[in-house]
């Protein structure tokens, strides 16, 4: 490339660079040619895409949507199916970071099937969008609501990517976009729900991402109904969101759809012909008849669909924030793709795009950050299934997964600009403070000479895992390691999160080699310093469960007998201090939901919300051949080589479940009994909290 630089310009240029000062705008564009004519910059923008891959590890299938008699699963590979599923795709529901998720799937042994599949024909996403959105959850405890905050890692997540202001939510949707038109099939589509807040630059960057011809069109969806708040704004009252649709190239799949004709378009059919029909003239030759018409094409401004805030008893409403009507995923998932095409939510939230994928034929792959949200599109997919089963329609099994063996340095917040001495530094600084703080909280003495033991509580060590991602069978098992090297036989494990189904195979392992690890989950008022002063930090203990096999001849069910949690959350005297006359507020305390109220003179009262274990249980399911199905994960190496992997643990098949609705509170404690054949089986039992964690148990039962 030559530069048609004068000699005053290239003075000025190596004078900035001489100063250590940015180049200005006007020279960026006369060094470099293959600059956009358009373009939208921010802080730290980089085209360097997350090509890491990660194994993708199963959490638990539920073929059938519950059983109330014995049907054993024949055994099935990743991408099998069985019973009256369509053969040939499982769905898939992913707990996890989308961008590693989008990596994975990118570069991943399950591209090929993917793409066996027909590829992706359609991603709907509706990220969050509000920088200062609150991410909490509420929850109904009898009469009472319960806000549930997000949990740390959530928190930190959501902090990084929305709390840093507008520089922060473009960098994460450019990334995850661009990994998105790569999984796209040719004529596939993507659909992107946002507001007003930031509809501007999202254009902008999918302009810039996909190419401003693959702009098919922006949808306004009219939000009927205006709520009181916003008509008394002093300005024109919002009522619409926007739906921005783009394809990967120039001939989409679209399937053309019609909406009915109003009285007054079925008036306009006003002529008969010599035959009796009616038609509408178009010009002097031209007529369009009535009994030919489709109807009216619709247009890319939809006022047909109500929003939720006039439809506030519909039955599919589970309060979940960015909750959207079914009837608009459907048409978007009606008209950019057919039936069995593969269909993907990236921010799946409740799953709607999910369920109305699985009622509509489709195969989906759906996935989230958060674990409650994970936990409450499983209930819906299991509603789903039972819904079609009940109509005799056919439906698709499917699995929730992990990534597998997250690597911690896709976590820790360290500036990417920075030399790599730099880095190394600045992650070495943030750890130290960081395991210096919860071994504070937990009063525990910091300990060096250890790769993961870091601490010392009376007899027995702790180890501090990671800030910003769960602990993972990898790291447990690496924790196991250092301790048989050491010969160290008490270990307590601290951490925000635990990857799902980590327990309680691990301790188990753990005790066979003669270890003893307590895992106990770090509460978020770690980060309050004036809690840690005060020694108010309460580290609460993983969940257990009680069951009780019934078993009569060759048949067994399973009662639920005993659950127990150790939460807290907002149980400190702050809390207390902070709550105003007259008001009230819900606590969580050592595990009983407490209504904290004070009087307009000051006296604070407390009553006593879970009246029962089960107030707690949102959810629970068995099953009754635990062990029967190897967790298979599959890696692919630099040739492309495609290799299975026993992990050496199980998938959880989830045979029969009862669970919690909004419109229906009662929870089953005794399964249906079930027929086996073995003298000797081992069951397991699932129990997901109203918090979306979950907790496993299993038993060997002789029969």
């Amino acid at each position: 490339m030559s530069l048609k630089l004068s000699e005053n310009e290239k003075r000025n240029i190596i004078g900035y660079i001489e100063a250590n000062k940015p180049l200005p705008d006007e020279y960026r564009f006369l060094l470099f040619e293959d600059k956009n004519e358009v373009e939208l910059v921010w802080n730290e923008k980089t085209n360097e895409v997350t090509n890491i891959v990660l194994p993708f590890q199963i959490i638990e299938q539920v073929d059938e949507p519950r059983e109330e008699q014995d049907i054993r699963k024949n055994q099935m590979s990743l991408f099998d199916t069985s019973g009256r599923q369509i053969s040939g795709w499982t769905n898939k529901l992913v707990w996890g970071d989308n961008k590693l998720i989008l990596s994975s799937l990118k570069n991943g042994p399950l591209r090929h099937e993917i793409e066996k599949q027909g590829g992706i024909k359609l991603i709907y996403i509706d990220p969050p969008f509000d920088v200062g959105a609150d991410f909490s959850m509420d929850i109904e405890i009898g009469d009472e609501t319960l806000t549930k905050k997000p949990n740390v890692l959530e928190e930190l997540a959501y902090r990084d990517t929305w709390g840093k202001g507008t520089d922060s939510f473009i960098a994460m949707i450019y990334e995850r976009l661009n990994l998105m038109k790569d999984l796209l099939a040719d004529n596939g589509s993507i659909y992107l729900h946002c507001d007003w807040r930031v509809v501007g630059y999202i254009r902008l960057i999918m302009d810039e991402v996909f190419g401003s011809n693959q702009f098919q069109r922006e949808i306004i969806w009219s939000l009927s109904g205006v709520s009181g708040y916003k008509s008394l704004v002093n300005s024109f009252v919002r009522g619409h969101d926007s739906i921005l649709y783009y394809s990967k190239n120039d001939t989409p799949l679209f399937n053309k759809h019609y909406l009915p004709y109003s009285e007054a378009q079925l008036k306009r059919f006003s002529k008969l012909d010599e035959q009796g029909r009616r038609y509408k003239p178009i010009t002097k030759t031209k007529r369009i008849y009535l009994d030919e018409s489709q109807g009216v094409p619709i247009s890319d401004v939809w006022s047909d669909i109500a929003s939720f805030q006039t439809i506030v008893n519909s039955p599919e409403i589970l309060n979940y924030p960015t909750q959207k009507p079914e009837k608009l995923i459907e048409r978007i998932i009606k008209a950019s793709s057919d039936e069995n095409d593969i269909v993907c939510d990236f921010f799946c939230g409740s799953g709607t795009t999910l369920a109305v994928a699985e009622k509509l034929g489709r195969k989906w792959i759906g996935s989230d950050l958060g674990k409650f949200a994970i936990h409450t599109s499983r209930k819906r997919l299991i509603s789903v299934q039972r819904q079609l089963k009940a109509e005799g329609k056919d439906y698709r099994a499917f699995e929730i997964l992990n990534l597998g063996r997250y690597e911690r340095q896709h976590y820790v917040g360290v500036n990417p600009n920075q030399r790599e001495e730099e880095k190394r530094k600045q992650l070495e600084a943030k750890e130290r403070d960081y395991i210096e703080l919860i071994l504070q909280a937990y009063k525990a003495e910091s300990i060096t000479g250890f790769k993961t033991i870091t601490g010392k509580k009376g007899p027995r060590l702790v180890v501090v895992g990671p800030v910003n991602l769960p602990v993972t069978r990898r790291y447990l098992e690496e924790v196991i390691d250092e301790c048989i090297k050491s010969q160290i036989t008490k270990v307590d494990i601290l951490a925000f999160e635990f990857e799902m189904g980590l327990f309680p195979n691990s301790l188990e392992l753990a005790k066979s080699k003669g270890i003893d690890i307590l895992p106990r989950k770090i509460p978020r008022e770690v980060f309050d310093k004036r809690a840690v002063g005060k020694g108010q930090v309460k580290f609460h203990d993983v969940a257990y469960i009680e069951i009780k096999p019934i078993v009569k001849g060759k048949t067994i069910a399973i009662e639920l007998t005993d659950f127990s949690v150790f939460y807290n959350q907002d149980a400190d005297e702050q809390a207390m201090e902070a709550l105003k006359n007259g008001k009230s507020k819900i606590v969580i305390e050592s595990g009983q939901i407490i209504k904290i109220s004070k009087d307009k003179n000051g006296i604070i009262s407390r009553e006593q919300l879970t009246k029962s274990w089960t107030d707690w249980i949102d959810y629970w399911s068995v099953d009754f051949d635990y062990e029967s199905k190897q967790e298979i994960i599959y890696e692919q190496d630099d040739s492309d080589n495609i290799a299975e992997k026993w992990t050496g643990d199980y998938v959880f098949e989830n045979e029969w479940q009862s669970f919690r609705t909004k419109q229906d509170r009662s929870l089953e404690l005794v399964s249906a009994p079930v027929q086996v054949t073995k003298s000797k089986i081992k069951i397991a039992v699932k129990v997901v909290d109203i918090f979306g964690d979950d907790t496993m148990k299993v038993i060997e039962v002789n029969v």
